[in-house]
């Protein structure tokens, strides 16, 4: 594995060899290793130690990026010169602000970073074998197997390293682990699906897994047709991470300057539900990722949404400093650099991807089982696939249900239903939340992990039916 000290070793290097008037070097990867079984089978094991070397050069405002992932001397010295022919053949950005310097950041930094320090990397998930994978996939297909069902899914684990060097003095790096299991059973009319990664494999229970997601394909076997409608929804930690996901791209300062933000006019009105606070929080226990951002600015924990209406919006250098001197600067809260920027040269900006929901109060939270139990007649949704956005200003999306749709009625789920094709504004969804669960670290396919929690949902737009 890289070390610090090496990456310090590929920076000196680099530095020698440039020409140009700042340097910057992002490096990250690690080793990774995965196994992959379907049909109730091992079909594929593959590990790999691999390096992604990423060098900025600027020439006043002029600036631009090359990367190798080789850090031979030779594939170094042709990565600054392809990132400095590159630079002095832009544009200026007159935007484009010099690096910072260490004093910068420690400067910026503030009682929300701490001391920008985390603890992710854990021995026992850096020591997984090959072996250990294939038996908690042995264990996985086990309960396949017991309910005449076919597993299908993976098992992975990684050491990640990650850091940014500048030529102002701006030194961080960052080590991880991570093991992830996913898990399909499939039936002959039916299916169910779970999901989940940590740092900690300790956190993992793959037997446990299996269990959920082979009951949900027992429980929906042989779906029944239902019209579409407007219906309550039940909605697991998984569904809503992967339709609230969408919308933390436009929680950034130059989404906002562009007007490409479905936050722009709406900054401090009560635009979501009072049960609705959210924070983007890189230092909470159950998250994961660099503490730090692509210029190496610390996060700051940010309080995104409170009690429904938007207090905060990330930014990166760059954005806080536009913002500061446009006329919004007095409608959008406070204005600072807040460590989300990404690296440079960036179309998107900034943006939040460590959310983090705040519990319910003492005692107004609810367990899944308990939403169900309460619920007349209502629709329990595994997941969601296939998002899609309709209208980012009402930030209406589409997409459908998938490995786990479910009739409830009575206070009791009484049988699988044929998946649906909802069409749905994340802001009203998010002013009709009835009840939510504890938020929990939780993992989707189509937005980044989150910490989320399970939510009862009222009028949840439902717009077709499919034939599976």
């Amino acid at each position: 594995m890289l070390d610090r000290d090496q990456a310090n070793d590929i920076f000196d290097k680099l530095r020698r060899l440039s020409e140009a008037d700042e340097i910057e070097l992002l490096i990250s990867g690690g080793r990774s290793a995965l196994t992959r079984f379907a049909n109730n089978t091992i079909h594929q094991n593959v590990a790999e130690e691999a390096y992604h070397i990423s060098v900025r050069s600027a020439f006043g405002n002029r600036t631009a990026r090359a990367s190798t992932n080789k850090h031979d001397d030779d594939s170094l010295r042709r990565v600054v010169q392809s990132s400095e022919a590159l630079a002095r053949v832009q544009h200026p950005d007159p935007d484009l602000l010099p690096m910072p310097t260490k004093e910068e950041v420690a400067a910026a930094a503030s009682a929300d970073c701490g001391d920008g320090a985390v603890n992710r990397y854990f021995e026992a998930t850096a020591r997984l074998t090959p072996q250990d994978r294939a038996q908690g996939v042995a264990a996985m297909v086990d309960v396949a197997k017991k309910h005449n069902l076919a597993a299908a899914g993976i098992f992975s684990s990684a050491e990640i390293v990650e850091g940014i060097f500048n030529s102002k003095g701006v030194n961080a790096w960052y080590e991880q682990t991570l093991a992830e299991v996913s898990v399909s059973m499939i039936g002959s009319s039916s299916s169910g699906w779970q999901k989940a990664n940590s740092p900690d494999r300790a956190r993992l229970d793959p037997v446990r897994m299996a269990e959920v997601a082979a009951i949900k394909a027992i429980e929906s076997k042989d779906p029944r047709d239902l019209p579409p409608g407007k219906y309550t929804v039940i909605l697991e930690p998984a569904a809503v991470l992967d339709i609230v996901g969408f919308m933390f791209w436009d929680f950034g300062g130059s989404a906002l300057l562009e007007q490409r933000s479905f936050l722009n006019d709406r900054i401090a009105t009560q635009l979501f539900g009072e049960n609705i606070t959210i924070w983007d929080d890189a230092y909470h226990p159950l998250q994961a990722g660099v503490p730090f951002d692509g210029e190496g600015m610390r996060r700051q924990r940010l309080k995104l949404i409170e009690n429904g209406v938007v207090r905060a919006i990330a930014y990166s250098r760059c954005s806080a400093k536009r913002m500061q001197a446009s006329e919004m600067a007095a409608k959008v809260g406070p204005v600072r650099p807040t460590g989300h920027g990404f690296a440079l040269p960036s179309e998107i900006g900034e943006a939040p991807l460590n959310i983090v929901f705040a519990s319910p109060p003492e005692g107004e939270s609810r367990t899944v089982e308990q939403m169900i139990a309460s619920t007349e007649r209502g629709i329990l949704v595994t997941r969601l696939w296939y998002i899609r956005e309709v209208d980012p200003y009402e930030k209406i999306l589409t997409g459908m249900t998938r490995d786990g749709t479910f009739l409830v009625e009575n206070g009791e789920v009484v049988c699988g239903i044929r998946n649906f094709r909802f069409n749905e504004s994340l802001l009203q969804m998010l002013q009709n939340v009835e009840v939510m669960g504890v938020p929990i670290r939780s993992c989707g396919e189509e937005s980044f992990d989150m910490v989320v929690p399970s939510m009862k949902v009222r009028e949840f737009n439902f717009t077709e039916t499919t034939k599976f």
